[in-house]
């Protein structure tokens, strides 16, 4: 055999597994839909969907909108998000990083022991990481202190057949009524509830698990050890990689620009302001994206420690 046609048959082996799976999924997906709608063409379904529309009553008192502050840390949760994804994706697959990082122990934090090397890609992790969780001690502040917590916690048990109906019209492509920017519907609300009280603190804690700054001859390694919190933290990743996509396909396809208003303008009108701080939001984004490589991250690392090769 030629190498030639190794090389062809590389490729085609490359590209097959991706195609059957993408077609699967479709297929999947079209057999979900076609099911959903035959369900509510049932009478007993018909009724439960009219007992229970997808959205629960909001508590007396809840806020209507969103504030400045929301659009921002919104924003902000995003980017880190995205940047977040990217490093630890690399940490995971790079075997041979581009350069190390050696914290310096002079500074702020000190140290018995000398400070372990690490790859630039996990420093760059570990930075990112630290800042998302600043910004995610902010925005918890300022959730129970304006009251914005009544939005997206569960405070009545009925929020859990509503989930079922929104999940159920959501499937069978008739959607459920979007009223965001007063109350979200049941799945939007249990979805952001586990997102932001349960995925997140996940994260956070397997995250500082994995770290160097962990105890190495800590007490509790012995019920928490490393192999558990990796087991944790990558399923965890995936999680807001799929959250990340269902979210924004819904955003852009149940109104964008009121809900892209909601959420970068605070306001609820259907201007293109809210669309155009969220594509500058996108460039700003995807340009840190690009110069989150060795070439652009060593001279930052280099201020808090030594970087090396």
């Amino acid at each position: 055999m030629s190498v030639s046609s190794k090389s062809s048959g590389i490729t085609s082996n490359r590209w097959f597994k991706p195609v059957v799976v993408t077609a699967g999924a479709l297929v999947v997906a079209l057999i979900l839909v076609l099911l959903a709608q035959w369900l509510r063409t049932l009478q007993p379904v018909q009724q439960f969907l009219t007992d229970y529309p997808g959205h629960s009553a909001i508590p007396e008192g809840t806020p209507t909108g969103f504030p400045a502050w929301l659009g921002w840390q919104h924003f902000l949760n995003m980017f880190f998000i995205v940047l977040i994804i990217r490093s630890g994706w690399q940490v995971r697959t790079t075997t041979r990083p581009p350069a190390y990082w050696t914290r310096n122990n002079k500074g702020l934090i000190k140290t018995k022991n000398a400070p372990s090397k690490i790859s630039l890609d996990l420093w760059f992790h570990l930075t990112l990481d630290a800042l998302w969780v600043l910004n995610g001690i902010i925005f918890i502040v300022l959730l129970f202190a304006t009251g914005q917590w009544l939005r997206i916690v569960p405070t009545n048990w009925d929020v859990f057949p509503n989930a079922v109906s929104a999940g159920l019209q959501y499937a069978s492509l008739n959607w459920p009524v979007e009223n965001g920017w007063n109350n979200y519907n049941s799945l939007q609300l249990l979805t952001y509830f586990i997102t932001v009280f349960i995925a997140a603190p996940l994260a956070i804690i397997t995250g500082i698990r994995m770290s160097g700054a962990w105890p190495k001859k800590a007490a509790i390694n012995k019920f928490y050890p490393i192999e558990l919190a990796r087991k944790i933290h990558f399923p965890v990743m995936i999680y807001f990689v799929a959250f990340v996509i269902v979210h924004v396909t819904l955003v852009l396809a149940t109104g964008a620009l009121n809900n892209l208003n909601h959420m970068y303008a605070s306001n609820n009108d259907y201007s293109w302001w809210g669309f155009g701080i969220f594509a500058a939001s996108i460039v700003f984004t995807a340009a840190a994206w690009f110069l989150a490589r060795p070439l652009f991250l060593r001279p930052i690392a280099s201020l808090m420690g030594k970087v090396s090769r």
